[in-house]
């Protein structure tokens, strides 16, 4: 149940300048604009996807991706090198991102969780994958920027293709 607290959030400036922004991720990602993407991103922050559904402690726990700013990067350099087999039949993507709830909001940052459905076409099939997110936004010198995106897909502890893209 949302609090009345959590649904006034979502009328603050700031909380609406951080929604922007994760949707603007969800385009920048769709349209495999990945280097444009990395400058959405803090510095010393982390993008990470768990296997357990429940755990905070990425660090001590199991994750498909636990990327740091380094980490990322590299990532981002295999996608567009075009020397990745998953990137030569990368998915063509669609996200919406939605039912967005403000967990919390400091001076500093605020913490967003919201639904993303993805649909990806590659090879002659669709499929479909959904996660909950978790986005802490970081406002640095009044510029939202991603501090950690946490994605919690629905099937994490079952075997789970390789993307061949970011989610």
């Amino acid at each position: 149940m949302l609090t009345e607290q959590a649904l006034l959030g979502l009328t603050d400036a700031r909380v609406s300048a951080a929604v922007q922004l994760v949707w603007r991720e969800a385009r920048l990602l769709d349209g495999k604009r990945y280097e444009e993407w990395d400058r959405l991103w803090a510095p010393d922050s982390h993008y990470v996807i768990p296997i357990d559904p429940e755990t905070e402690d990425f660090e001590a726990g199991l994750n498909m991706v636990y990327d740091d700013d380094r980490m990322r990067r590299m990532r981002i350099e295999r996608l567009v090198s075009g020397y990745s087999i998953s990137v030569a039949a990368a998915a063509r993507t669609v996200r919406t991102v939605s039912s967005f709830v403000v967990l919390r909001s400091q001076d500093e940052a605020i913490e967003l969780s919201s639904a993303q459905v993805l649909v990806g076409h590659r090879r002659e099939e669709t499929f479909v994958l959904g996660a909950d997110l978790t986005h802490r936004i970081v406002f640095d010198g009044g510029e939202p920027r991603i501090a950690r995106k946490v994605i919690r897909l629905l099937n994490s502890q079952e075997a789970v293709s390789a993307t061949g893209f970011l989610l």
